[in-house]
């Protein structure tokens, strides 16, 4: 009852978060975003790469996962469940026919929320989202996710996988502090 009510609230908040883009924001959205690739970039190369780690490790303890996009001017929220790093990059994946994947083709920026099983602890994860057509990066991330090929062939033309750019991931919970990383 407890986890059913914080994904409630947490879906909640990331679409809150969305509609309240009035558009005497957008130059501040842009600014922060900016602000964001810039302080992402300062990172250094091994510091990116244990924060995608701990990213990709978090996503595949809390199985399932919520993405908000945006539709025009609505927010949608849907359930993914698969994530891989691969050659460096934080991948996650949908098809090409699905409003989702339309919705990231017209806008990457996305923010992902993601409650561990105690129901105690959370992320958000924020960025953009990078279509890759890489054959060989489809291949492999099929392999990781066997259930999916019933579903997706890499060269089918409907396979999307997508790539985390000027990522941030706050790390919440009832007890502690925020704690951010970036990658």
């Amino acid at each position: 009852m407890i986890k059913n009510y914080l994904w409630a609230i947490a879906v909640l908040f990331t679409m809150v978060a969305c509609t309240q883009n009035k558009p005497s924001q957008a130059k501040e959205n842009e600014q922060e975003s900016a602000v964001q690739a810039e302080a992402v970039d300062s990172i250094d190369p091994q510091t990116k790469q244990a924060n995608m780690e701990e990213v990709q490790n978090y996503l595949k303890e809390c199985g399932a996962f919520f993405i908000a996009t945006v539709d025009g001017d609505q927010p949608r929220v849907r359930a993914f469940g698969v994530s891989e790093i691969i050659d460096g990059r934080l991948y996650i994946m949908t098809g090409k026919v699905k409003d989702v994947y339309k919705q990231m083709a017209k806008n990457g920026k996305f923010e992902i929320c993601a409650l561990k099983p105690s129901g105690s602890e959370w992320m958000r994860l924020s960025g953009t989202l990078v279509n890759d057509e890489t054959l060989a990066v489809k291949e492999e991330f099929l392999n990781r996710n066997e259930s999916l090929k019933s579903m997706y062939k890499a060269d089918d033309d409907n396979m999307a996988v997508l790539y985390i750019t000027n990522a941030t991931a706050r790390f919440c919970s009832f007890a502690e502090p925020e704690r951010k990383v970036g990658f």
